[in-house]
């Protein structure tokens, strides 16, 4: 069997941008639940050391990042679009704001609203992640409080986005800013502790949340991990396109190391197989797997040349 695979967990953010965004496309995916947290031992022989939530598969072909994820499936698919032309960077500008700016302090608050609720081990690995002592239950508590006061206001700028009656962020369709603020918005449901209460003051906002809500996930299949290792083991990676080096960049043949530039600072390495403005990947090899085709988006990454 053929086609895509999500590799994810159910209460991650990330993971539920992906979904909505193959049920926009009206795709047909399967599923592979990984833990939330390190190790993984059955998703890295496909990222080399990746270990952010979600990533993207067919066969030996890995997309990491939902930024790039959404421009594959664009390039699969490009209607309805992601990325329409009225709203062209506009949209991708919001996008950023939401998943650099908003996520981090609502991750913040909902997590220290529902410290004692989390997964076990959840806070110690997301400060390994961020390079920070591992914190106290009482610390995460007193985040909480701290990040509300920040995503607040932002809060109220999606409401005025909205407060002309508009029925999406940029106007009558869903874009890629819908998508990006939506799985912040969705992460306030919280675990054990609900903390929608934030959101209730903004009925408009609640009225774009569910439209956004209602787009569903596609056509979704749970499958188990081996399978999903079974059919990289069996494949190779679907020949590059074109590239289109930009000034500076690794060219295809050259050995590149990349990772995330903020945290998760883990190297995956591998030979340059794609390069243009909006993408990277490197052809790496794993014994379980052998070879897979790792892409990576530009925007947000550090690259080295291997030495």
């Amino acid at each position: 069997m053929t086609g895509l695979i999500l590799h994810n967990y159910d209460f991650s953010n990330f993971a539920e941008k992906a979904r909505l965004m193959l049920g926009f496309k009206g795709m047909a995916w399967r599923s592979v639940e990984i833990p939330p947290i390190a190790p993984k031992p059955k998703l890295t022989p496909l990222t080399g050391g990746y270990r952010r939530t979600p990533v993207l598969q067919e066969g030996a072909d890995i997309w990491c990042d939902t930024r790039l994820i959404a421009r594959e499936l664009e390039r699969r698919v490009p209607e309805p679009s992601f990325f329409p032309a009225k709203t062209a960077g506009a949209a991708e500008a919001i996008a950023w704001w939401a998943e650099q700016q908003f996520m981090r302090p609502t991750a913040l608050y909902v997590s220290g609203i529902n410290a004692e609720h989390m997964p076990e081990g959840l806070h110690a690995d997301r400060a390994r992640v961020h390079g920070v002592p591992v914190p106290s239950i009482e610390a995460v508590r007193r985040a909480a409080t701290r990040n509300l006061h920040l995503v607040r206001p932002q809060i109220r700028w999606i409401a005025d986005m909205l407060a002309d009656g508009r029925p999406y962020l940029l106007g009558d369709v869903p874009c890629i800013a819908d998508f990006s603020t939506y799985h912040v918005v969705w992460f306030y449901r919280g675990r054990h502790i609900d903390c929608r209460q934030e959101l209730a003051p903004y009925p408009r906002l609640l009225a774009w949340r569910d439209r956004m809500a209602a787009i569903g996930h596609g056509q979704r299949t749970n499958i188990d991990a081996d399978e999903a290792l079974a059919e990289a083991r069996a494949a190779t990676p679907a020949p590059p396109r074109p590239s289109d080096p930009q000034e500076g960049d690794p060219l295809p043949g050259q050995q590149a190391r990349i990772r995330p530039a903020d945290n998760a600072k883990d190297w995956v390495e591998g030979e340059v197989t794609f390069v243009d403005a909006q993408e990277i990947a490197l052809l790496h090899r794993d014994p379980e797997v052998g070879e897979v085709a790792v892409h990576f988006p530009r925007l947000g990454y550090d690259w080295r040349i291997a030495r």
